[in-house]
């Protein structure tokens, strides 16, 4: 499989995509509809989904394509394939805040193995590279313009005062009962699959996930907390999340830097 290939084409759709849903967000005139399952969704969902289908089709017309917004796309029983959010955190982009990402990744044999979040509103970019490598790309960078490149890895966790990353939009009861069982000295606030990225990049230590879930959401950010050397595990076993499931529904699960004590 050619990775550079691969690694470099998420990339450019994610950085063009991401210019479209800017486009719209800096309009001050986004249209929301309901989607049948009663989530959100706007006309900047729709169109980073066409530039992203369109274009891993076009390059890579051999590997099916699972996408949060075509339905007709939710067909199990591929061993590999593109799974893709093309705007995670639609609430957040609906109300203004910047935490909402571009999300593409590969999914082979269940494990999410490349993948790209791209935070178009706060100009963060993370990704695995060829290599299989967690990044961050900094400095000023654009479509045909490639940043510095800086190797991300997780912290080690001190489990006496870890940092844990919640969500804006989806913080419950029952997340907040599992986290009085750690020690923890700060809590970071954030949206989407940024969450994954601020562990990935030594930022926070754990991130605990109680409500409901699907695969286009976390696979690119479990790719990259993997590369950096994390983990995402189901809450109720501690084995490893895995893709390709019956409806693309993820279980309640625990991403973290792989050194947390968890209970």
């Amino acid at each position: 499989m050619n990775y550079k290939a691969i690694c470099e084409i998420f990339r450019f759709l994610a950085l063009k995509s991401g210019e479209a849903i800017l486009n719209i967000y800096n309009s001050n005139n986004v249209e929301v509809l309901m989607k049948s399952d009663n989530s959100p969704v706007t006309i900047a969902d729709k169109k980073a989904d066409e530039i992203i289908t369109r274009g891993l089709q076009n390059y890579f017309p051999e590997i099916p394509i699972i996408t949060e917004e075509q339905v007709n796309s939710h067909i199990l029983g591929h061993s590999v394939f593109f799974i893709v959010d093309p705007l995670d955190g639609t609430k957040e982009f609906i109300e203004g805040r910047g935490d909402f990402t571009v999300n593409i990744a590969l999914v082979f044999h269940g494990e999410p193995i490349r993948g790209i979040v791209y935070a178009p509103a706060r100009q963060r970019l993370f990704y695995t590279n060829e290599n299989g490598e967690a990044v961050e790309e900094v400095g000023f960078f654009g479509v045909s313009k490639v940043g510095s490149i800086k190797r991300i890895k997780t912290a080690l966790s001190d489990n006496k005062a870890l940092r844990v990353v919640a969500s804006k939009s989806h913080r419950d009861k029952k997340t907040d009962q599992y986290i009085s069982k750690y020690s923890c000295k700060e809590f970071v606030s954030a949206g989407s699959s940024l969450k994954f990225c601020f562990i990935a990049a030594g930022e926070a230590d754990f991130y605990p996930r109680f409500g409901p879930t699907m695969e286009w959401d976390t696979a690119a950010g479990h790719s990259v907390l993997s590369a950096a050397g994390g983990r995402v595990l189901q809450a109720e076993n501690k084995k490893p999340l895995m893709y390709g499931k019956p409806n693309f529904r993820n279980p309640h699960f625990i991403a973290d830097t792989a050194n947390v004590i968890l209970r």
